[in-house]
């Protein structure tokens, strides 16, 4: 299959997708996703884009890029739900508001994407009674700065690998 996105023509297969069962919050109809590497060598980062709706894509993180000490706790419901005992079965992204002036970009911690990279179903949670916030400013993540040239995307595809480390 193809898809024209913002970065140019990308081919892709229905396996490659990871689907949203009751989409994202704000997004509930959207449910099916194709996770583009920018940096082929580094999947910190990440574009999230729809594939039911070519205007809409997500710029995603890798949280434990950020907070090496991340520690997203799930309820047995979710851990159920994904298919998985244990949260360090799953993979973890979370979304960022890129702004003109880099200084307002923010990350959401608080209401991360969880995959099971497994099924490649994905789920947004919101991660209850936690020191995590919607709107983290990512400038003050020392870690980010000078990490990811996002002038050229790539049209190589996220496995959805990382997990916790």
């Amino acid at each position: 299959m193809i898809i024209e996105t913002d970065y140019g023509t990308v081919e892709y297969d229905e396996e490659s997708l990871i689907n949203f069962t009751d989409g994202l919050f704000g997004f509930p109809a959207l449910k099916r996703y194709l996770f583009l590497c920018l940096d082929e060598n580094d999947d910190s980062m990440l574009l999230m884009q729809s594939v039911e709706d070519r205007n809409v894509g997500f710029a995603l993180i890798n949280p434990f890029a950020l907070c090496p000490d991340y520690t997203p706790e799930l309820s047995p419901g979710i851990l159920s739900c994904m298919g998985v005992e244990d949260y360090g079965e799953l993979s973890y992204y979370s979304i960022c508001t890129v702004c003109s002036n880099y200084l307002e970009n923010t990350v959401n911690l608080k209401c991360p994407l969880v995959i099971n990279p497994e099924t490649r179903q994905g789920m947004q949670v919101i991660l209850e009674n936690s020191p995590y916030e919607c709107r983290h400013k990512l400038h003050s993540f020392p870690s980010v700065i000078g990490s990811a040239n996002t002038e050229e995307g790539s049209d190589e595809h996220a496995d959805t690998s990382t997990q916790k480390e």
